[in-house]
């Protein structure tokens, strides 16, 4: 946190070394890091990518003994809506991951959106132009359905870049590390996270 970051979003691991949303190693990241960062919003992934079948991830995200602040839930994805309801039920705030134009017209269409806690605006083109169009069109899109939620934008690689400066001129926070963005704006790697953090709080201070 020395380096700027005001937030952390995590991916759990089990012991078999897999990302995972089983309850315990979910709370033992938790403890973790509010031992570490005590004070600071945590949040959890709750991406397909760690388990793939709606019913299955649902029932992992009720069965968790210790609560993040927030959970990102990626709104293209099979059962988002019903792990929305579920995450807000339990007093989770969801942070609605948009991916692509049609996840942000799906999203404005339901009735999530004015009960999410902020939005994510991800696209995930390689190409920096593409990236900076699809930002551009998912906010868009949000703002033409007078959704005002809190937006946090990234891209993915070297493209993560412009899409964050794009995202500071507006007025939008930023998210970066090793997950989706293991280069610095120059194209050299990242040593880490704290790296990344450093070079996105540089950013930030530039305006």
């Amino acid at each position: 946190m020395a380096v700027g970051a005001q937030a952390l979003h995590l991916h759990p691991y089990g012991e078999e070394g897999r990302e995972t949303l089983a309850a315990e190693p979910c709370a033992a990241a938790l403890r973790a890091v509010r031992a570490a960062c005590p004070g600071v919003p945590v949040s959890l992934s709750t991406s397909a990518a760690i388990e793939p079948d709606p019913a299955r991830r649902e029932a992992l995200v009720a069965a968790w003994t210790e609560l993040p602040e927030l959970a990102s839930v990626n709104q293209g994805e099979r059962g988002a809506a019903a792990l929305c309801a579920l995450l807000m039920a339990r007093g989770v705030g969801v942070e609605a991951g948009l991916l692509s134009l049609a996840d942000a017209r799906d999203f404005v269409a339901r009735d999530v959106p004015a009960r999410c806690a902020r939005a994510l605006v991800e696209p995930l083109d390689a190409d920096p132009a593409e990236a900076l169009r699809h930002a551009e069109a998912i906010e868009g899109t949000l703002a033409e359905a007078g959704v005002r939620l809190e937006q946090v934008h990234h891209g993915d690689g070297i493209a993560s870049w412009a899409v964050n400066r794009r995202a500071l001129a507006r007025g939008h926070g930023i998210r970066t590390g090793l997950e989706d963005t293991p280069v610095l704006p120059d194209g050299r790697p990242a040593a880490g996270n704290a790296e990344l953090v450093a070079a996105a709080a540089a950013l930030m201070r530039a305006g």
